[in-house]
C-alpha cells in the first residue's frame, strides 16, 4: 500500500514533525483543532473514517472502540507506554499497534534526576519561600536537605529509562540497586549495579526511582506495607506510571514523616491528584512532562508517523507492539 489516498487522524495537537513526515508521503492528515481530548463519540468516528491514528496515552483505545473499526488498521501511540491500548483485541482484529520507545529515554531520565534534586534540596519550596518575600537572609538551619553523592539509588524497573537513570548515578559515585522483571541486566551490572528483590531495594535505598510499566502486577506495587519498609530519610521519585504507587498511602507516609520527600510527574488518577499532596511541603509535583523536550517530542512525532508509513508501505512497523497482528490482518500485509 502506498500513502496516496490514506487518511490519518491525530487526536491532539502534537509536534508538527508528524504531519510533515506523513504529508511528504502523500498522506492526508487531520488534527484535532481543539485543545481538549476527543470524546468517545469523536474517536468512534475516527475508527470509521481514517486508516490510521496517532493517539495519546490518556486516550483509552479499548475493545468497544476497536470493534467499531471498519477502516482503521494502525494505531500509533504517542508514548512509550501502552497500557491504554487493548493489545489482545487489536491483534485479533488485525490492527497494528505501535509506540515510541528509545527517543524519549534521555528526556525522561533527566527529568527524574531533576525531581530527585528538587525533592532532596527543597527546590520548589525554596522558590515559593523567596517569591512570598519570606527570605530575610542566610540561616544555618534553613531548608536543610539531603546530599546525593555517595548515597544509594534504587531503580524500580531497569528498562531503557531506568538504565539511563542509573548511568547518570555513576558520576555521583552512588551505590545502585535495581529490580527488573526479566532478571539481571548486563547493562546495569556494567555500572556496578546490584540486582535485588524489591523489598531489599526499598529497605536499603536513600532514593527510589520508579520506571516500571503499568501492568496488573505492578498496580500499587508500592503500597502501604512496602512504603513502611523505606527509611524515614528516603525520597521516592515517580516518572513511570502513577498507579504503580498507592497515592493515598504515599500522602500518609509523607504527612507522618515516614518518608523525607517525594517527586511526582505522574499520578494514580491523572489528571486528578490526591488532595493531601497539595498541602505537603515535602513533595514536588509536575504535570506529566517527562518527555517534554523539543528534541524528544519531535522524535516521538516522527517515529509515530514512520510507523504508520511502514504499515502503509506493506511492512511491519518498526516499533510494533503486536507484530503477531499480521496473521490476523485483513489488509494482506
Amino acid at each position: 500500500m502506498s500513502g496516496m489516498g490514506k487518511r490519518v487522524a491525530i487526536t491532539r495537537r502534537i509536534h508538527e514533525r508528524a504531519r510533515e513526515v506523513l504529508e511528504a508521503a502523500g498522506v492526508e492528515v487531520w488534527t484535532n483543532p481543539e485543545p481538549r481530548p476527543l470524546t468517545r463519540e469523536e474517536l468512534g468516528r475516527i475508527v470509521h473514517n481514517f486508516d490510521a491514528m496517532i493517539c495519546l496515552l490518556s486516550e483509552r483505545i479499548d475493545r468497544e472502540l476497536l470493534e467499531q473499526a471498519s477502516r482503521l488498521r494502525v494505531v500509533a501511540n504517542y508514548a512509550v507506554g501502552y497500557d491504554n491500548l487493548d493489545v489482545d483485541t487489536a491483534t485479533r482484529l488485525g490492527i497494528a499497534l505501535t509506540n515510541t520507545p528509545d527517543v524519549l529515554t534521555n528526556a525522561t531520565a533527566e527529568l527524574a534526576w531533576a525531581l530527585l534534586f528538587a525533592a532532596a534540596r527543597h527546590v520548589a519550596a525554596g522558590d515559593r519561600f523567596v517569591r512570598e518575600k519570606r527570605f530575610h537572609g542566610w540561616d544555618p538551619l534553613l531548608f536543610l536537605g539531603h546530599e546525593v553523592a555517595g548515597k544509594t539509588l534504587g531503580v524500580v524497573g531497569a528498562g531503557r529509562i531506568g538504565t539511563a537513570m542509573a548511568k547518570r548515578a555513576v558520576g555521583f559515585e552512588m551505590k545502585i540497586l535495581y529490580t527488573k522483571r526479566s532478571g539481571p541486566s548486563p547493562q546495569m551490572e556494567a555500572f556496578g549495579a546490584r540486582y535485588v528483590g524489591l523489598e531489599e531495594l526499598l529497605r536499603e535505598s536513600d532514593f527510589v526511582s520508579i520506571h516500571t510499566p503499568l501492568t496488573p502486577d505492578t498496580r500499587h506495587l508500592i503500597d502501604r506495607e512496602r512504603l513502611r519498609l523505606m527509611k524515614p530519610s528516603a525520597i521516592i521519585i515517580n516518572t513511570g506510571r502513577g498507579p504503580v504507587v498507592d497515592e493515598t498511602a504515599l500522602a500518609e507516609a509523607l504527612a507522618e514523616g515516614r518518608l523525607a520527600a517525594a517527586g511526582l510527574d505522574v499520578y494514580e488518577n491523572e489528571p486528578a491528584v490526591e488532595p493531601r499532596l497539595f498541602t505537603l511541603p515535602n513533595v514536588v509535583l509536575l504535570p506529566h512532562i517527562g518527555s517534554a523536550t523539543y528534541e524528544a517530542r519531535s522524535a516521538m512525532a516522527e517515529l509515530a508517523a514512520l510507523n504508520i508509513l511502514d504499515y502503509f508501505e506493506g511492512r511491519v512497523p518498526r516499533t510494533c507492539i503486536n507484530p503477531e497482528y499480521v496473521k490476523f490482518s485483513r489488509s494482506g500485509i
